[in-house]
């Protein structure tokens, strides 16, 4: 095969994950492939019998300064950069006595989740891997002549690769080596600058990086005539990255879009507090309610928008039982996601083969900051996560009437839900559960029509005399720009009001509610999402 075959004689083995490292240097070694190794990594496979040359040798030095420096050296760097077929270069190494190293295996430092797990500055900065970085770059500049892995994952691809060629690789493999490669070395590197950036309360570093690991290759993306893929950021937050899929299909990519945006609802809601539930389609919630368990949550919440719930996303905040199992899979239902899930939920589940069940473990904290990113053309837009929540927030009454105990316990909750409702957003609550849900209109009023109208319609599905917008109270997630609007949410029923206040025109809102003798209270903080 003319694929530029480059047989492996030499290997540097240099790993902070050794799981099946022995297996894999086992492989080699049987090959009759030189080990060579630093550190623990050495240790390691002498301990497992086989013959290994520490590098230490190779260099003429020690390794020194806590393992700092160990591989920084023209007998490393030579022996993974220098072109086979350079007359320049053959004759470089055999001046200073370099040997080529034709595979180079590693695994950086675990810095990410040193960082994860609270570590002090120290140790995240000694977990900061200097010579890893050095060599797998050298090594994938070099992919004409040298392999190069920097995951367990890839070791079968590298033997059966030897298998194939008789002890050679072939230039397709290392390629795409080196490809992975950089890319680990560039999300390693992101996560150091961000952590960095972080450290020092800088909010617009001079360059930003951003990087991840794949979690899946996905059929499609938003339609089927685009591509997409699923990747882990550094940033470990309880959700759909992190869930343990126990059945179902492989998730979508708005699959995945919905159930992210369905958990972080979620997450307001403090499981310790109350039982809740929330149901997401098209990335916005249909239906959210507390209730006495999860079951309970889960019909109040079903029955704001029963016509949109149909192929949505199911979210609780506790684990999902026997009895909330029974009651979701009644209807189509894309996704559940929970912190966990009994045995005998799990079972009910399973009678629905494509129902995708997630147990994430634990719920996101709203308060916890962070960062969030959108692509423009040309451009990325980052910025830090919305963590205000609303209980941390001093509401202040500007109407003759203040709103009651029940209306301010509702107040709260319909404020807490439209913080996750694409803008302009109305959100109808009564009896800490959404009765209307207007998201994403160009216009404030439109939004509350429609939220309205939904309310009707489900009133009518039901059953019901009247909607439940009658004696429901009204959240706006930015100010009112005029008092069109509020009177909306007025005829609807709406009794008490929470926006954030802050428009030109405050006086003249402020004016119409007291007119009508509704509550309203201010919060000062927006919730636009777009």
């Amino acid at each position: 095969m003319a694929d530029h075959l480059r047989r492996i004689t030499r290997a540097l083995l240099s790993v902070s994950d050794k799981s099946g490292l022995i297996e894999f240097a086992r492989a080699l070694s049987d090959r009759g492939v030189e080990l060579i190794s630093t550190g623990g990594t050495a240790k390691a496979i002498a301990a497992a019998g086989l013959k290994v040359k520490d590098v230490s040798e190779l260099t003429g030095f020690p390794e020194m300064m806590d393992g700092r420096v160990k591989t920084l050296h023209p007998n490393v760097h030579g022996g993974l950069l220098a072109i086979r077929d350079n007359a320049e270069h053959a004759g470089a190494m055999k001046t200073h006595g370099i040997a080529a190293i034709d595979l180079l295996v590693v695994n950086l430092y675990p810095f990410e989740a040193t960082v994860q797990k609270g570590a002090s500055e120290e140790d995240c900065i000694e977990n900061i891997d200097i010579g890893g970085p050095a060599m797998i770059r050298a090594a994938a500049k070099n992919h004409n002549d040298v392999a190069v892995v920097v995951e367990p994952a890839d070791y079968q691809a590298v033997l059966d690769e030897l298998t194939a060629y008789q002890g050679a690789t072939a230039l397709t493999l290392r390629k795409r080596l080196a490809a992975k490669a950089y890319a680990r070395t560039a999300a390693y590197d992101a996560a150091i600058s961000n952590w960095f950036a972080d450290r020092l309360r800088i909010e617009a570093p001079d360059f930003r990086a951003v990087g991840g690991k794949l979690i899946q290759a996905l059929r499609y993306g938003e339609n089927p005539h685009q591509t997409a893929a699923f990747y882990a950021t550094a940033d470990i937050r309880p959700g759909v990255a992190t869930a343990r899929q126990l059945q179902g299909k492989e998730l979508s990519y708005n699959n995945i879009n919905d159930t992210d945006a369905a958990y972080e609802c979620i997450g307001e809601f403090d499981a310790r507090r109350t039982a809740a539930c929330v149901i997401v389609k098209h990335a916005n919630p249909c239906g959210v309610a507390e209730g006495s368990d999860i079951v309970s949550a889960y019909r109040k919440a079903l029955a704001c928008d029963p016509t949109s719930a149909f192929g949505g996303i199911v979210a609780l905040n506790r684990t999902l039982d026997a009895a909330a199992a029974r009651a979701i899979t009644e209807i189509f239902t894309e996704v559940i996601i929970a912190p966990d899930a009994t045995d005998e939920a799990i079972a009910i589940v399973a009678t629905k083969k494509n129902l995708r069940l997630l147990l994430a473990g634990g719920l996101p904290d709203p308060r916890t900051p962070g960062l969030t990113a959108k692509t423009v053309a040309g451009g990325l837009l980052v910025q830090s996560r919305d963590n205000a929540v609303v209980d941390d927030m001093t509401l202040k009454t500007v109407t003759k009437r203040a709103p009651t105990e029940a209306e301010l316990r509702d107040l709260r909750f319909a404020f807490r839900v439209a913080k996750h409702v694409k803008s302009n957003t109305i959100v109808y609550a009564r009896d800490l559960a959404t009765v209307g849900i207007g998201a994403g209109q160009m216009s404030r009023i439109d939004s509350a029509r429609i939220a309205a109208r939904k309310a009707q319609d489900a009133a009518a599905e039901a059953g019901l005399a009247k909607p439940m917008t009658v004696g429901s109270v009204v959240a706006s997630d930015a100010f009112f720009p005029f008092a069109d609007g509020l009177l909306v949410a007025i005829e609807a029923g709406a009794t008490a009001v929470i926006q954030p206040g802050g428009s030109m025109r405050d006086d003249e809102v402020i004016n119409a509610a007291d007119e009508h003798g509704i509550a309203m209270v201010l919060t000062g903080t927006r919730h636009f999402k777009h």
